[in-house]
């Protein structure tokens, strides 16, 4: 019987349909705005309604073929934060034609698939959307930021489809709940914690500002410095923020130097953090720091001469400590993809991402999702050439490591243990 115009015929069709629908209400909300109150909790677009669980029902195994895998990265490609996603990418595709150079794992070629969600909600959710149900990729691998992370997570652990190695510290991400999420690096409640202990400990620092991207990005780099301080009894002596995608950065750094702050910890991107920077110094002179995300090479040259003294916090090695061997097989890996291609602690970090990836392929050779995530996810311990990741019942965090840096006259990146002997 022909089924009547306007009904849904299949339970694949009510999965698109519900697909659909949930991308239209997010894609609408983010044209929207966030709240004009700066409250970075009121921010729909990152919370896309559930979606239904099974979205990749007419192919058994997806992204896997005889001679490859396909993975797939939705990340920002465009506007103010494209850097990261360049940088991420560049370092995945290193790791990716590292070993297809080599064979491949198990006879299979690895591919990555990308879609510009120029660090958008909204777009995110799409661009996830369309990786998993059109391209059919095996996995997401690298995707840039927590809003836009945030919004995807519902669609890939809806379907556990495997979330590897998101450029993003988020609490939430760390949630063992999530089957499908493997995270690489420290969060941002161990950055934040790593600088207010050296703040306090090393500096006698007590007056702390912060200025934070309005939405969950900042609103969890916020947290973790709001609980580091609690912790020693303090608190900050000004909070503000600026809107994501913006370098409108004027009435935080208004509110900021009013305050007088020894220090400012900056959760943000890095064109909105340079700029806040260059303004807050014609008034006042803390100390400035910034957690990983920033992406320390793209700050450095924001900045220009004015970089010199900003403290960041690292997660992953010196992308030019050659010494290390991780590091010294990136830098080759990175040469033979791009010979003018500049290394960076980004694309350190998305190398390390596919690497790991290697790491779950190499653990299947009948190869599936399910299994790829319980190689990772139940190994006791990942040896990336000296670089030891650690993985357990309840964490699903491999890294644990922040390295305090300082940026130096000729934009290198220093590393530091005592912020009052800072070269």
């Amino acid at each position: 019987m022909t089924p009547s115009k306007g009904v849904l015929s299949s339970p694949g069709e009510v999965a698109m349909a519900s697909l659909l629908t949930a991308a239209a209400l997010v894609l609408l909300a983010a044209c929207s705005g966030e709240a004009p109150n700066g409250d970075p909790t009121a921010n729909a677009p990152e919370t896309p309604p559930p979606v239904a669980a099974s979205m990749a029902e007419d192919q058994a195994n997806p992204g896997v073929f005889e001679d490859r895998v396909v993975f797939g990265q939705s990340a920002a490609f465009s506007g103010p934060a494209q850097a990261l996603g360049h940088a991420m990418r560049m370092g995945i595709e290193a790791a990716f034609r590292e070993r297809n150079q080599a064979g491949g794992v198990h006879g299979r070629t690895l591919e990555l698939v990308t879609r510009d969600d120029r660090y958008e909600p909204g777009f995110a959710y799409a661009s996830t959307r369309d990786l998993i149900m059109q391209e059919k990729v095996f996995g997401l691998i690298g995707a840039v930021g927590t809003p836009t992370s945030r919004s995807a997570a519902p669609l890939v652990d809806s379907a556990v489809v495997p979330f590897l190695a998101p450029f993003t510290g988020a609490g939430f991400l760390r949630n063992p709940e999530l089957e499908s999420v493997v995270n690489l690096r420290a969060s941002y409640a161990q950055e934040t914690e790593h600088m207010v202990e050296r703040l306090t400990e090393d500096l006698g620092v007590t007056r702390v500002a912060v200025m934070y991207q309005n939405d969950s990005y900042g609103q969890s780099g916020l947290t973790g410095v709001l609980d580091a301080l609690e912790r020693r009894g303090l608190e900050p002596v000004a909070t503000w923020y600026y809107e994501r995608n913006s370098s409108a950065v004027k009435a935080a750094v208004f509110h900021i130097a009013a305050a007088s702050p020894e220090a400012v910890i900056m959760i943000g991107a890095y064109k909105p953090v340079a700029r806040a920077i260059s303004l807050l110094r014609t008034d006042i002179d803390p100390v400035f720091l910034a957690v990983s995300f920033v992406g320390g090479n793209a700050l450095a040259r924001e900045l220009g001469k004015e970089a010199a003294g900003v403290f960041m916090t690292q997660v992953v090695p010196a992308p030019d400590d050659a010494d290390t061997p991780v590091v010294a097989e990136y830098l080759a890996a990175l040469g033979a993809l791009d010979a003018n291609a500049e290394p960076g602690f980004v694309s350190l970090e998305g190398y390390l991402a596919g690497r790991l990836a290697i790491v779950g392929l190499e653990a299947c050779e009948d190869l599936t999702r399910a299994c790829f995530l319980d190689a990772l996810r139940t190994s006791q311990s990942i040896d990336l050439s000296g670089l030891d990741l650690q993985y357990g019942p309840g964490d699903n965090q491999g890294s644990d490591e922040v390295i305090m840096t300082v940026i130096d006259e000729l934009g290198g990146f220093v590393p530091v243990v005592d912020l009052e002997e800072t070269p």
